[in-house]
């Protein structure tokens, strides 16, 4: 399944979102009175510019000898933006100030303001209409007006919109840390932990979700301990019965004198052996199955490795043991870890060649059982790790080790690997528990 956006980064990029579109509708709305203000401020212009010219006009026309159209000097070295021009009552120009483009000036202008395609006016006229006055202004002029304006308000969110970000990633991180917290510690549970997870300083709307994973995880803790307490009741229940059978048939054995009798007594002898091991391997899985492997704290396993090597010497088979650096100190069950070494130690016990030694070695990151033997065909040995499955051999074994020691890695978050012929050797087989860094 394709891994989602985190909390942290959608809620930094909403906010950032949202800030940024808030400040485009503040300019987009500031834009649009800006451009009504403009409007305004530079049709007042052109009303004054016109009022203003018009006597000026008629008193230079009453000094004026001739009737030919003038042009007005310009003030100063600064451009115009406001043109204007004066005709008499029949529309024939009298005076244009320099930058008035006769072409674009109407010839009969409105009384008031108009507009054009390419410029703004206002028009105004005197003495009984024999004369006007039409000032005009360029629209692009305006239109360049009110784009800087709005470019000197957004130019900033360039600016601001990163830091925007930065700070609201920032302040959502410190906002989330009860929350990552949180996930982190469950996490960590993911291997069989089921204690109660800490909710202090969560907030409200998570809170909730911090009760309910608590309260699922003490209903399965709950389960899980009624399983191990059943499965321990049965260990006690079919132990003696078996033992007190398989005490009886030894007896029998001893008691019979006709040869007939005696074997079918020690046949039932070692049926009752027999039963008495599967039993011991269906409960060792069914704890490795049922959870509790994980400590509450984490224990050094080479003393506990040390241990089962000391309860297996009557196997009257070398074990060469090897610990680098005093072993793993892991979070493993101190029990789970030894059903584990057991059952792979008793697989190259049973399996491999008596003549040879088997090689046990434990480093801080895992642990290697090596013995000689046959080698085991590649498609056998994908299959070694489910129960009652059995690789070549004729030895006694239920097919239960190797599945108890790989339901005991998968509880524990282990990895175990199986290799033949064994690393760097022609034949053999390995079996190897990686402990997590």
């Amino acid at each position: 399944m394709r891994e989602g956006w985190s909390l942290r980064r959608r809620l930094a990029l909403a906010l950032t979102g949202a800030v940024t579109l808030l400040w485009l509708a503040g300019a987009a709305a500031a834009g649009f009175v800006l451009q009504r203000e403009t409007d305004d401020l530079f049709d007042g212009a052109l009303r004054e510019v016109a009022e203003r010219v018009l006597p000026l006009a008629y008193a230079e026309l009453l000094a004026r000898e001739t009737t030919e159209a003038q042009r007005v000097a310009p003030v100063g070295k600064k451009a115009e933006y406001i043109a204007y021009v004066v005709r008499d009552g029949a529309g024939k120009v009298l005076l244009h100030s320099t930058d008035a483009d006769l072409s674009k000036f109407p010839e009969h202008p409105p009384s008031g303001f108009f507009s054009t395609q390419s410029l703004r006016g206002y028009s105004v006229s005197g003495v009984k209409g024999t004369i006007s006055v039409t000032a005009a202004e360029a629209l692009d002029h305006r239109r360049s007006a009110v784009r800087r304006s709005l470019a000197a308000l957004m130019g900033p969110l360039l600016a601001v919109a990163p830091a925007v970000l930065a700070a609201v990633w920032i302040f959502v991180t410190l906002a989330l840390k009860p929350i990552e917290r949180f996930r982190a510690e469950l996490e960590s549970r993911g291997r069989g932990n089921l204690a109660p997870l800490g909710d202090a300083n969560l907030p409200r709307e998570v809170a909730p979700v911090a009760g309910a994973v608590n309260a699922l995880m003490s209903r399965l803790s709950d389960a899980l301990q009624a399983e191990r307490s059943f499965a321990a009741n049965s260990a006690h229940e079919l132990r003696t019965p078996i033992a007190a059978a398989l005490a009886q048939a030894q007896r029998l054995t001893a008691e019979l004198s006709d040869e007939a009798p005696r074997e079918r007594a020690r046949a039932i002898a070692a049926a009752l052996r027999r039963l008495a091991r599967l039993s011991e391997k269906l409960l060792q899985l069914a704890k490795a199955e049922g959870g509790g492997l994980v400590a509450p704290s984490a224990k050094p396993l080479a003393p506990v490795l040390r241990l089962v090597i000391d309860e297996m010497a009557d196997h009257d088979r070398d074990l060469a043991l090897d610990v680098e650096d005093a072993g793993p100190v892991s979070d493993l069950d101190p029990d789970a870890f030894a059903v584990l070494a057991r059952n792979l130690i008793e697989n190259a016990i049973k399996h491999g060649d008596p003549e040879a030694a088997i090689a046990i070695r434990l480093t801080p990151d895992r642990l290697d059982v090596v013995n000689r033997g046959a080698v085991v065909p590649p498609e056998k040995l994908k299959l070694l790790m489910r129960p009652f499955e059995r690789g070549p051999t004729r030895a006694e074994g239920s097919g239960l080790g190797l599945a108890i020691a790989a339901s005991i890695c998968r509880g524990a978050g282990l990895r175990l690997e199986l290799a033949s012929p064994a690393p760097g050797a022609e034949d053999g087989f390995s079996a190897c528990v990686r402990f997590p860094g």
